[in-house]
C-alpha cells in the first residue's frame, strides 16, 4: 500500500523535539527547515503531526494529528516532506476511512489507490458553470418550499433527536438510487456509535457500493477532527473532476469542525476574537466551503449539519456559516413532536433558489399561497387554543383548513425508516408535488378527512387510502 505521506526529499531530514504542551510540539531542524503543512512523524511513526507555524531558523511549531502520549523531548522526529494526503479513486467507494485514509471498516486496505494532497485551491471563477440548476431530493417539503441548488450547499440546522440523521440517511438513498451519483458521508466530530448505526443503515438500505465514508471522531484529537473535512473535500473533487459524476457531500457537523479550528488556534497561542473564536474562523471556514463548488465538469452538492449554540442565531460560527449557505433548512421539535415527518419549519426555513426566474412562475407562485396560509394558521393558533375553532369567521376556518391539509400532505414516507414505521418509503416528483399542493389549496379534498393525507406521496393515494380506511372500520 502506498503511505500517505511518502518521503520524496532523498535523505531523511531528521530534526528533535524540544517542547510538548498537549497536543503542540516544537521542533528543531538544524538543516532543512520543513514548509507549512508538511506532515512529521515522531515515535517510530506512531504520532503523526502537522506544521502550522515556522517560529525561527531552527523551529516549527505543529500540530499533532495523533494522541501524544509517550512524546517526548529530544525525540527524533522525520520530515516526510509533503503535506497529509487522501486516497482517491473507484476503489474506495463502499468503504470507511480515517483521517490518513486508512480504513476503518475492518477490512483490507483498498488497492491501487491513488494518493493526492488534502490542501487544494477551489476552482477558479473561470472554470465555475453560471446556470442555477435545481437538485431534486424527492423530498415534497423540500423541493417546493425550499429548493436546493446543484452545486450549492444547504444548512441543516436542528438540535437532537429531530430527525437530522434520517434526514441526511434518505437524501443519500436518493441520490444514489435515483442520479447515479456518489455520496459522501464526513463525520467531524462524530460520536462512534452514530458512525456504526450510519454504516449499518446504509448496508441495509443497499446504498453502499456507491458512497464513502470518512471519519474524524469526538475522541481523536482536535487536528485530526479540523483536517477530515479536508480529505473528504479531496475524494469528493476526485469523483467530480476525474469522474464527471455528481457528488453529494454529507457534513454532520460543521459546527464541530469550527470548534476544532477554535481549539486548535488556542493550543497554538493565538488570542480569541468575539465570543472566543479563532481570529481565523472566517478564512478557515471559506477555505472548506468555497471548495464545494459546480464546474462544467460535475456538481459538488454540499447538505450540512450545523449544531446552533444556545439555539442563539447571532453566534459567530452560525452567522458565518449562513453567509456560505444557498438554502437554510430549520428542524423544529415542536413538528417532531406532533409527529409531522420530516419536522421541517417551513416558515423558518429559506432558499435562494426559490425565485420565479429559477424554479418558474407557477412554481414560486404556489409557494407563496402554502407560505401565505401556513403563516395565517400560525397567527390563528392562538385564537383556537381560547376560543375553539367555531368561533372563527368562515374564511378563517378554510384557511384553517387547508393548512392542515399543506401540513399533512407535505410529511412523507422514507425508505430508511420502512422497517421501523412499516409504511413503504416514497419519492415524489416535483411536479406531483406541486399539484398536490395546487389541488388542496383549491378546496379538492375538503370532503376528506386531514388523516387521509397523511403519509403519502402522490396527492391521488388520499382518495385510496381513505378507501382502504373505511372498509377496515366496516362491520
Amino acid at each position: 500500500m502506498a503511505d500517505t505521506v511518502a518521503n520524496t526529499h532523498g535523505p531523511a531530514n531528521l530534526g528533535t523535539v524540544v517542547a510538548v504542551r498537549g497536543s503542540v510540539v516544537d521542533i528543531r531542524f538544524d538543516d532543512q527547515l520543513p514548509s507549512i503543512h508538511t506532515v512529521l512523524r515522531a515515535d517510530d511513526g506512531r504520532i503523526i503531526l502537522e506544521v502550522l507555524a515556522q517560529r525561527d531558523a531552527q523551529h516549527v511549531r505543529a500540530i499533532a494529528l495523533t494522541p501524544t502520549q509517550g512524546l517526548a523531548r529530544g525525540m527524533p522526529v522525520q520530515d516526510t516532506g509533503g503535506p497529509l494526503k487522501a486516497p482517491v479513486g473507484k476503489q474506495i467507494l463502499s468503504r470507511m476511512f480515517d483521517v490518513f485514509g486508512h480504513a476503518i471498516d475492518r477490512q483490507p486496505e483498498p488497492p491501487d489507490v491513488q494518493w493526492r494532497s488534502v490542501h487544494r485551491a477551489p476552482p477558479p471563477l473561470a472554470a465555475r458553470s453560471t446556470q442555477s440548476e435545481i437538485f431534486e431530493t424527492g423530498i415534497k417539503v423540500i423541493d417546493v418550499l425550499l429548493p436546493l441548488e446543484r452545486g450549492g450547499k444547504a444548512g441543516l440546522f436542528g438540535g437532537a433527536g429531530v430527525g437530522k440523521t434520517v434526514l441526511l440517511t434518505e437524501m443519500i438513498h436518493n441520490m444514489v438510487g435515483h442520479q447515479e451519483g456518489v455520496s459522501i458521508f464526513c463525520g467531524i466530530g462524530e460520536r462512534c456509535r452514530e458512525g456504526e448505526e450510519l454504516h449499518r443503515e446504509m448496508k441495509a438500505a443497499g446504498v453502499l457500493p456507491n458512497m464513502v465514508m470518512v471519519f474524524g471522531q469526538m475522541n481523536e484529537p482536535p487536528g485530526s477532527r479540523f483536517r477530515v473535512g479536508h480529505v473528504a473535500l479531496t475524494m469528493a473533487e476526485y469523483f467530480r473532476d476525474d469522474e464527471h459524476r455528481d457528488v453529494l457531500l454529507l457534513i454532520d457537523n460543521i459546527f464541530r469542525f469550527i470548534q476544532a479550528g477554535s481549539e486548535v488556534s488556542g493550543l497554538m497561542g493565538q488570542m480569541p476574537s468575539r465570543l472566543g473564536y479563532q481570529p481565523t474562523m472566517g478564512t478557515e471556514l471559506s477555505g472548506l466551503e468555497e471548495r464545494i463548488a459546480n464546474t462544467d465538469s460535475g456538481a459538488i452538492t454540499s447538505i450540512q449539519a450545523v449544531y446552533v449554540p444556545a439555539d442563539d442565531f447571532t453566534d459567530p460560527a452560525a452567522v458565518h456559516t449562513f453567509s456560505h449557505l444557498s438554502a437554510s433548512i430549520v428542524l423544529s421539535r415542536k413538528r417532531a413532536s406532533e409527529g409531522l415527518y420530516p419536522a421541517i419549519d417551513p416558515l423558518q426555513s429559506s432558499s435562494k433558489m426559490a425565485t420565479p426566474g429559477v424554479v418558474g412562475e407557477r412554481h414560486y407562485a404556489l409557494a407563496q399561497e402554502i407560505r401565505r396560509t401556513l403563516a395565517q394558521y400560525a397567527q390563528l393558533k392562538d385564537i383556537i387554543a381560547m376560543l375553539g375553532l367555531e368561533q372563527l369567521s368562515p374564511q378563517d376556518r378554510n384557511v384553517v383548513g387547508r393548512a392542515r391539509r399543506l401540513e399533512r400532505f407535505l410529511t412523507q414516507p422514507f425508505f430508511t425508516t420502512e422497517q421501523f414505521t412499516g409504511m413503504v418509503g416514497k419519492l415524489v416528483s416535483l411536479e406531483d408535488a406541486l399539484d398536490g399542493c395546487e389541488r388542496i389549496l383549491r378546496d379538492e379534498f375538503k370532503d376528506l378527512p386531514e388523516s387521509a393525507l397523511y403519509m403519502i406521496g402522490k396527492i391521488d393515494e388520499a382518495r385510496a387510502k381513505q378507501t382502504e380506511t373505511a372498509d377496515t372500520h366496516e362491520p
